[in-house]
């Protein structure tokens, strides 16, 4: 399923705990790992580039030479590179994962809160927008189980929600996981005068999606479905019930948005790789076309 995982580290805590479970998701998948470090000076005045360019390249000539040391200690072939930065570092990791055939992105986010992360963002999130190609990410405490149990995908019956479905279901029938399929209601738009009758349309819509995925999971052959619709606030009930049911990765779907929305409003996936203790697995419809950012 994974032939090539692409990793893209800096050394940090949390790039190093993205580099154990780019290891964990090579080893499971018996792939080829690619560690990467992007070499960032563009913010540096002209004359402390030569300068910083050198402590730069040590730093991440480090940062690599661990991640593929630890790599090769796990029995998993893995190669590192230094990459120069001559566009945004999401893009620069996008266009190195196209170059060479990468089946997704294992990277390191931070489960910020405030406004720092409507207003600034992260590579993470920005590479999770855009990358054609499936993003994993992790957090500094996060633990990648050795083989998958079971797998969880949310869905509200969008095209992008579909194709996060087909990835879960593939990668489900490829570690002989349990499917777990799941619709939130959400609560917070439950303001007409007549709450029951919108609750019933909106729990009726999330059956219907949620149909969609057990049929294409029984004609894969599944061995295992679950399905649930709930109400209640996306993100915090998707994150709550991979906690409940100790489930191994959440598998989303993520719209490649641009624009204001995304900073005040965010998006229920971004929300969940914020908070979610375990492996998230972005994904996006492969016709989705997006405008370049700014």
């Amino acid at each position: 399923m994974y032939d090539r995982i692409l990793h893209p580290t800096d050394g940090s805590d949390v790039a190093r705990a993205a580099t154990e479970a780019a290891i964990t998701f090579a080893q499971l998948f018996d792939a080829d790992l690619h560690v990467v470090h992007v070499l960032e000076m563009g913010d540096l005045p002209p004359e402390f580039e030569d300068e910083a360019a050198d402590e730069f390249a040590h730093r991440g000539e480090e940062a690599t030479e661990q991640a593929t040391e630890l790599a090769a200690d796990a029995g998993v072939d893995a190669s590192g590179t230094i990459l120069d930065q001559d566009q945004p570092i999401h893009r620069t990791l996008i266009a190195y994962a196209d170059e060479h055939d990468a089946d997704c992105i294992v990277m390191g986010t931070y489960g910020r809160t405030g406004l720092d992360r409507f207003v600034i963002g992260s590579v993470a999130e920005r590479t999770l927008r855009e990358s054609p190609v499936p993003v994993v990410t992790v957090h500094e405490d996060t633990v990648v189980e050795p083989a998958f149990d079971s797998v969880l995908v949310p869905t509200d019956g969008s095209d992008c929600a579909m194709a996060a479905a087909d990835h879960a279901i593939e990668l489900a029938e490829t570690t002989g996981a349990a499917l777990h399929i799941v619709n939130v209601v959400d609560s917070g738009i439950l303001w007409s005068d007549d709450v029951g009758t919108a609750r019933d349309a909106l729990e009726k819509a999330g059956t219907r999606a949620i149909d969609r995925v057990v049929d294409r999971a029984d004609e894969a052959d599944v061995s295992t479905v679950e399905a649930s619709v709930m109400t209640g606030s996306p993100h915090r009930d998707i994150v709550a019930y991979a906690d409940d049911r100790d489930v191994d990765c959440i598998v989303m779907g993520t719209h490649g948005r641009t624009g204001w929305d995304r900073y005040l409003l965010g998006s229920v996936t971004e929300r969940v790789v914020r908070l979610a203790a375990i492996p998230v697995i972005s994904v996006k419809e492969q016709s989705e076309m997006q405008s370049p950012e700014e």
